[in-house]
């Protein structure tokens, strides 16, 4: 009889870790910034499907990875904000609980998986001044072990996402209007590649959440005002 090969508790956890990382750090980064009059989320994409998407009426969601599971992920938050919507009412969706949701499905998988999930998820919310307890915008980030960070300004996920927070940091300023944020999100995009290409325009996937914006905040930017706005 031949002896398992034995392989420690800590050892597996690093490997599952490890396969994650690189398989998000060979996708591009995912940028969600906080501007003067919502939340501006933008990723470089150049194909035609889309890595930022809306939950409900004032709730977004980015991921970065594997796509094909990123985009299950943002199907079941969906799901999950109509079910509650409906029970109870539509005011009672917030980001925190289906960023809970979400920290709790990817860490199941992570523990019990042998696969973990190659992905990185933002799920932002914009603020209403209406809404009592839910003033100011809210941003988490929820990795692919389960991991769940709250962020004011702004967060980055994806490869080099901490070398491109550094960037933002430096530069990065409160209540900046939404062209200067555009010009921002584009500028540290580039820098991912080291500043040596520029990312054109429609190779920019742009979305909004609108304070002012009645009923739905989320809004899709189309190219040509993304060029207005990258020209001002």
């Amino acid at each position: 009889m031949s002896i398992p090969f034995y392989v420690s508790p800590e050892q597996v956890m690093q490997d599952k870790a490890e396969y994650a990382r690189k398989g998000i750090g060979r996708g591009k980064s995912s940028i969600t910034l906080e501007y003067r009059d919502g939340i501006l989320l933008m990723a470089e994409n150049p194909s035609s499907l889309s890595k930022i998407g809306e939950i409900y009426d004032r709730i977004a969601f980015a991921g970065v990875g594997k796509f094909s599971e990123f985009d299950q992920l943002r199907k079941v938050g969906v799901r999950y904000a109509d079910v509650k919507g409906y029970a109870y009412s539509r005011d009672d969706v917030r980001a925190r609980a289906l960023a809970n949701a979400y920290s709790q499905a990817m860490g199941d998988v992570f523990t019990r998986e042998m696969k973990p999930l190659e992905v990185e998820v933002i799920v932002a919310e914009v603020g209403d001044p209406e809404l009592a307890g839910h003033e100011h915008n809210t941003i988490y980030r929820i990795q692919f072990d389960g991991s769940i960070s709250d962020h004011e300004n702004f967060c980055v996920i994806g490869g080099q996402s901490d070398e491109l927070g550094s960037f933002l940091q430096s530069r990065y300023q409160p209540g900046t209007p939404l062209g200067e944020a555009v010009k921002l999100g584009r500028a540290a995009l580039e820098r991912a590649s080291n500043g040596r290409s520029s990312v054109p325009p429609q190779n920019l996937e742009v979305c909004l959440l609108e304070k002012a914006r009645i009923g739905r905040k989320f809004r899709r930017l189309a190219t040509d005002e993304l060029n207005q706005l990258l020209a001002g």
